[in-house]
């Protein structure tokens, strides 16, 4: 279907004057609009004025992090495709290659968030399905306030729906993922969605690539007004009332989505394409300014000819609506027929809206005249890069005597309460929601180990995903926290038995003006770096997301690691699931440290003293060790220790396996609950054929664990969410 033809200019529309003060309504600061100025040796015009805050701002221009992200290791010999482009590429062997990316959409899933968080799905399955790889999983991190706050409870339910309504449209699996609740998060939810897709290394498509003289087209939903300055609205603070910003948030069509998808796909067969960018963040603006940015050329576009959904559009708002769906091509020359039976063999909206250029300008003309010719260049080399002050995080207080004391009722009055405690109670009512068997090459999904595990089409090698943050460590000790969360994420993929490749990351910060929070930034991206570079695991992709603060008050530092791994047989995978018999052991020494954990939190009220330090030479000891003796069949059963200590992974692998764990070890909260790094329990036949240090923690067998039964504590950790969103507890 293509555009209908040129509308009539509305009646009496005028764009309104350029001020300064204009300017700053739009995000820019007083010396940003000066540079502007400077540039153009003008006055913008109200279209232009919009181009340049939505490109200049933090969204887009990442203005407040690209002098620290430098830091963060970004190549390996595997890696194909790092930070740049619309996703992370990474050789897998065999010809393949996998391809991920993770992205927040906060704001708007807390303004609107069914839709906030399904068009972040959409967004992200774009960024993967644009490079030429087909989606095959999605995983999502979420955080959500006190479930004490009256609005918890209606964002868990609309975010989920919006996740799994989207995800299960298109037909992609949903198979891991993290839920978190804490009051930091009450007046700005987190919603980060990853996907992971594959494609073969020879079929990889780029932005970069267009040349003067091809044709410009645009394929995809029809343009509306939702999402005008959706960009912007991310880059700021909320505060009180910014809930009713629900024109900034997009509204999303997944069976679009699917037909953009299929169709893209096919296009992508038949070396039309020379370029291809997904209409994400800044809608038009960004899609075309990236492409002609990479291409050094510039692009001359007729409005007129652009899929519109609503009458008497003017440029500002086609340039920055960010309705979903849409895609901008870049064909070769004298293919657009071509191309055009392909688009509507897939009932979709296309039309050539322009073509490229020399003079490197974005030219915009509508309605008969021309509303924008801005140089392309300056949107992007002089976008803000700031500097800005840090400073250093309170030390967290010492951590009180009295963390370490059991309370009445010893361990298994303890275990109870913490296996029904919001961060630790199962997630099972948000992933049954989800679909994570369709297109049937899941392994293990949402409970079952401790990263996703996704055949390739027709092999047995698959690929191992998991999503990790622990938010309270990063803010009692950013450095410390940063490099937690890669080592966690690493840990998880070798629990598996699978190889860590890469990372992509979504940092989740408050206002990077304020010192403290820039302080928290950078100390945590220096721990990224370290743990990235000690265990070999470099950042291909990710997303910067600050300003999550409402009426001043900042969230927990959030920089959620999204790990990709590969292992060569799936059938040899270690789950969570143990047997009658077997001995389990944990690895990497016994528990002590308290500090910041689950246990100081729930059984003594206490969020403070130092995090668990991280060892990278243990890990990546540790680590290895593992996944050789899971390669090798020695190891039946794995899942690392992590929230809640030694004791809370035993429970986890007796609930999930349905048996019960004879225990021993001493009568001491550390041991058992202790959030020491670096370990893993294993369990298996004959413990002499481990020859890692290790200490013997029990043996498989009966129907209960610390004397509790199993089935109780299973009643304890699945039942709290499915109360709680019943309004019963």
């Amino acid at each position: 279907m293509t555009a209908a033809t040129a509308q009539k200019l509305p009646e009496k529309f005028r764009e309104p004057a350029v001020t300064p003060e204009l300017a700053a309504e739009f995000g820019l600061k007083g010396d940003e609009y000066t540079r502007v100025l400077e540039i153009l040796g003008r006055e913008p015009t109200y279209t232009e004025l919009g181009i340049f805050s939505v490109m200049w701002s933090e969204h887009c221009s990442y203005k407040s992090s690209r002098a620290h992200l430098s830091r963060l290791p970004t190549k390996a010999p595997w890696v194909i495709q790092g930070p740049g482009e619309g996703a992370g590429v990474i050789d897998i062997g065999d010809g393949q290659a996998a391809i991920f990316k993770m992205e927040s959409h906060n704001h708007p899933s807390y303004i609107e968030p069914y839709q906030g968080a399904a068009t972040g799905v959409g967004g992200i399955l774009r960024d993967v399905f644009t490079m030429g790889a087909r989606p095959v999983a999605n995983l999502n991190a979420l955080r959500f306030g006190d479930p004490s706050h009256p609005k918890t409870r209606q964002l868990v339910a609309g975010v989920v729906k919006g996740i799994g309504d989207y995800g299960n449209s298109v037909g992609v699996p949903t198979v891991g993922g993290e839920t978190n609740f804490h009051p930091a998060y009450n007046g700005n939810i987190l919603v980060n969605a990853m996907t992971v897709g594959v494609a073969d290394t020879d079929k990889i498509f780029y932005s970069r690539g267009a040349s003067v003289g091809q044709p410009v087209v645009y394929v995809g939903s029809k343009t509306g007004r939702d999402g005008i300055h959706g960009a912007t609205m991310s880059s700021a603070e909320f505060t009180e009332g910014d809930e009713d910003q629900r024109p900034t948030v997009q509204v999303g069509d997944p069976f679009t989505e699917k037909l953009l998808l299929e169709a893209c796909l096919e296009l992508m067969k038949t070396d039309c394409i020379v370029s291809l960018q997904d209409m994400g963040a800044a809608g038009l603006t960004s899609s075309s300014v990236e492409i002609a940015a990479k291409g050094e050329i510039g692009l001359v576009m007729d409005l007129d000819k652009v899929p519109m959904r609503e009458a008497g559009m003017v440029p500002y708002e086609i340039m920055l609506s960010e309705s979903q769906e849409r895609m901008l091509v870049i064909l070769k020359p004298g293919r657009e027929e071509e191309a055009n039976k392909i688009f509507e063999k897939w009932d979709l909206d296309y039309a050539t809206i322009g073509h490229t250029v020399e003079r490197r300008y974005l030219t915009l003309n509508m309605y008969g005249k021309t509303w924008c010719d801005i140089p392309v260049p300056p949107l992007v080399d002089d976008a803000p890069k700031y500097m800005r002050p840090t400073a250093p995080s309170a030390k967290p207080a010492a951590l009180d005597a009295k963390a370490s004391e059991l309370p009445a009722g010893g361990l298994a009055e303890a275990l109870k309460k913490i296996i029904a405690c919001p961060d630790i109670a199962s997630k099972k009512w948000i992933y049954e929601q989800y679909d994570p068997l369709v297109r049937g090459e899941t392994k293990a999904g949402p409970g079952a180990a401790d990263a996703a595990i996704v055949r390739l089409d027709g092999k047995q090698k698959a690929l191992v995903m998991s999503s990790d943050c622990c938010p309270r460590y990063v803010q009692a000790n950013a450095w410390m926290g940063g490099m937690q969360a890669v080592a966690e994420s690493w840990r998880n993929i070798t629990a598996v038995g699978g190889r860590p490749l890469a990372i992509t990351n979504n940092l989740n910060f408050g206002n990077p003006e304020k010192p403290e929070i820039m302080g928290q930034f950078v100390d945590a991206i220096d721990g990224m770096a370290q743990a990235c570079k000690t265990l070999e695991y470099p950042v291909v992709s990710g997303n910067v997301s600050l300003y999550n603060e409402t009426n001043g008050k900042a969230i927990l530092p959030t920089p959620v690691i999204g790990g990709v791994g590969i292992i060569d047989d799936a059938r040899k995978a270690a789950l969570m699931t143990v047997k009658e018999g077997q001995t389990l052991l944990l690895v990497g020494g016994a528990g002590k440290h308290l500090g910041q954990s689950i246990y100081a939190r729930e059984i003594h009220g206490l969020e403070t003293g130092d995090v668990p330090p991280v060892d990278l030479k243990a890990e990546k000891q540790n680590g290895d060790a593992v996944r050789e003796m899971i390669t090798a069949g020695i190891i039946k059963a794995c899942h690392d220790v992590s929230d809640g200590g030694a004791l809370v992974a035993l429970a986890e692998m007796a609930m999930v396996s349905d048996i019960g764990i004879e225990t021993e070890g001493p009568d001491d909260a550390g041991f058992w609950f202790g959030e020491d790094q670096a370990r893993y329990i294993i369990a298996v036949e004959n413990p002499d054929d481990v020859k890692i240090a290790h200490i013997v923690l029990g043996k498989v067998g009966g129907d209960t664990l610390m004397g509790v039964p199993v089935a109780t504590l299973r009643d304890l950790n699945e039942g709290w969410l499915p109360n709680y969103m019943a309004g019963k507890n």
